[in-house]
């Protein structure tokens, strides 16, 4: 009996291995699951890097500031740095445009440079001050050939304050300032403050007031400065800001505003000669006018008899006018002077008037008598 009993034994353990080794196979885990480690550590699971679209990189923003010993701060909205100390941004991309205060390029700045890689763009400026303050965005360029054009969905922008509190607005070289005040669009007095905790207010030089701002015709933005919604001639005059923190008030640099009431679009031209009939030896003078808006730069081209065969001088010139209702316009004139008329200076002038929405043509001819 046994080797019977020898025999069952040994049968019913070759069963139990074998049902042991299945349920081993079939709680082998699955890639990517939790697996434990001898001492009951947690082993670290390693996924594979996404691309930039698929982890949705172009919702994020590409530009960081370096720090000390090597960290990085993505940016927000805006910043307040102290002033003196080096920065350094990145924006991230092989091929990237950079925006910033325009003074910068104006001044050919030398604190400021600009170097680029295969995986990002460096940004450095050094030494900053009061005067640095403004709007600092990059954006990644995509190019077709020649043509290139910046892609809205990788654009990001900072907008950087430099505290001073011996500068509460940002320095400007011009000490009196002219804003122009339209009927149709929105106006800004651009006293804009180097700190977003200091409390700024608008007041009129003649009769002394403040003005009130109630944050829907008149609001304040400190990277822009105060906004006019609905500008009126009521609001012409000399302006300037004041700005308090725990020092001293400061005073901004004071504003001019003028009321504009001129429609917008190629110039509006007339011409007149001082002669239409003449002799010769004859002197005249032939005057294109021209009325726009204030700060609408307007150039004049002529067509004339004997043109490049003979002598003549063309003087341009521009000022600014109050045409009734404290209404200010820009009258802008071409004179062509032509002296000791001779045959072949009679026949059509042609005076061309061009600023940034069109050019107009007009003419007149000077007979012979």
């Amino acid at each position: 009996m046994k080797p019977c009993w020898v025999l069952l034994t040994l049968a019913i353990l070759w069963q139990e291995l074998q049902n042991g080794a299945c349920q081993q196979v079939n709680r082998r885990k699955e890639a990517g699951e939790n697996r434990i480690r001898p001492g009951g550590k947690r082993a670290k699971v390693r996924y594979p890097k996404l691309k930039e679209k698929e982890a949705g990189g172009r919702g994020q923003s590409i530009l960081t500031q370096v720090l000390d010993k090597g960290r990085f701060l993505r940016l927000g909205e805006s910043v307040s740095l102290s002033p003196g100390n080096n920065i350094e941004l990145r924006c991230k991309g092989s091929n990237i445009g950079w925006s910033y205060p325009i003074y910068l390029d104006t001044f050919n700045d030398s604190r400021l440079s600009i170097k680029k890689s295969d995986k990002y763009s460096q940004f450095i400026l050094t030494s900053p001050s009061a005067a640095d303050t403004g709007m600092y965005s990059c954006w990644v360029t995509l190019c077709d050939g020649s043509e290139c054009l910046k892609d809205p969905d990788r654009t990001s922008r900072t907008y950087i304050y430099f505290p001073d509190k011996d500068d509460l607005f940002v320095p400007s070289t011009i000490h009196f300032e002219i804003v122009y005040l339209r009927p149709d669009r929105t106006a800004v007095i651009p006293c804009r403050v180097t700190s977003p905790l200091a409390k700024v207010s608008l007041h009129r030089e003649v009769p002394p007031e403040e003005m009130e701002v109630d944050g829907t015709l008149v609001s304040y933005d400190p990277t822009k400065g105060f906004i006019l919604q609905k500008p009126s001639p009521e609001h012409q005059g000399v302006f300037y800001c004041k700005a308090v923190t725990k020092a001293i008030p400061q005073i901004s640099t004071k504003y001019q505003l003028l009321y504009v009431e001129v429609p917008s679009g190629p110039p509006y031209v007339t011409i007149e000669a001082s002669l239409s009939s003449a002799r010769g030896g004859d002197n005249i003078n032939i005057t294109c006018t021209v009325l726009g808006e204030p700060e609408m730069d307007v150039t004049f081209t002529w067509t004339y008899p004997g043109q490049n065969l003979r002598p003549v001088s063309v003087r341009d010139s521009w000022r600014l006018i109050n045409r009734g209702m404290g209404h200010t316009t820009r009258i802008s004139q071409s004179v062509i002077a032509v002296d000791d008329l001779e045959t072949i200076d009679f026949g059509r002038y042609i005076c061309r008037a061009k600023n940034k929405l069109g050019e107009t043509a007009v003419a007149t001819s000077v007979h012979s008598n």
